[in-house]
């Protein structure tokens, strides 16, 4: 018997000893105890805009806000993204989100663009011209926060038309996305680039 009530009283102690290092039950689930996970991102990302949209309801308005974010490695890739929430935090991690899915590819010889070209969209014409070394990037706020964190270091624009920071970025990103380099042209037509 003596054995059968060591046993028991074994383990009442373990069960409290179990007991005390666990911190009391939380109805929300212990959220604020836990560590808030921050990805490290090999991209860098830069707010271009936030605007304050109201959308007219039965019961009045509802205020949201939208944000415009770009995202780019530096290294020829980049992205844009537009994203609305209750709060600006909401937005532009919506956006963030929608920019690194929409990612491209674009094509940089030696710190530029190989040739000129004009992005359009909308409203927005802007003009692309290659720089020499040196130049620096030659361009307003919206369309150079595309043209630095694409990895482009001398570029000349001018933007024509509607100066609306949404259509500059995505006429930014088809200008971009328009250029060849030699190599490309010369693969697409089935030649050397010697022959071109």
């Amino acid at each position: 018997m003596a054995n059968v009530e060591e046993v028991k009283n074994a383990d009442v102690v373990t069960k409290e000893n179990s007991f005390k290092d666990k911190k009391p039950f939380n109805k929300k689930g212990d959220r604020k105890d836990r560590p808030v996970r921050r990805e490290e991102s090999e991209f860098d990302k830069r707010v271009v805009s936030v605007r304050r949209v109201t959308k007219v309801v039965k019961g009045g308005r509802t205020l949201r806000f939208s944000a415009l974010v770009v995202v780019g490695d530096g290294k020829g890739k980049v992205g844009l993204g537009i994203g609305k929430g209750r709060e600006v935090s909401s937005a532009i991690e919506k956006a963030t989100i929608i920019a690194k899915k929409n990612m491209k590819l674009i094509s940089i010889v030696d710190g530029t663009i190989p040739h000129e070209t004009i992005g359009k969209f909308a409203a927005t014409n802007i003009l692309m011209l290659p720089a020499k070394t040196g130049t620096g990037v030659i361009a307003g706020g919206a369309a150079r926060s595309v043209l630095e964190l694409a990895g482009i270091k001398d570029i000349v624009t001018k933007i024509h038309g509607s100066t609306n920071k949404i259509n500059c970025v995505k006429a930014t990103m088809n200008g971009l996305l328009s250029v060849r380099t030699k190599e490309e042209i010369a693969a697409r037509r089935g030649k050397s680039v010697d022959e071109i």
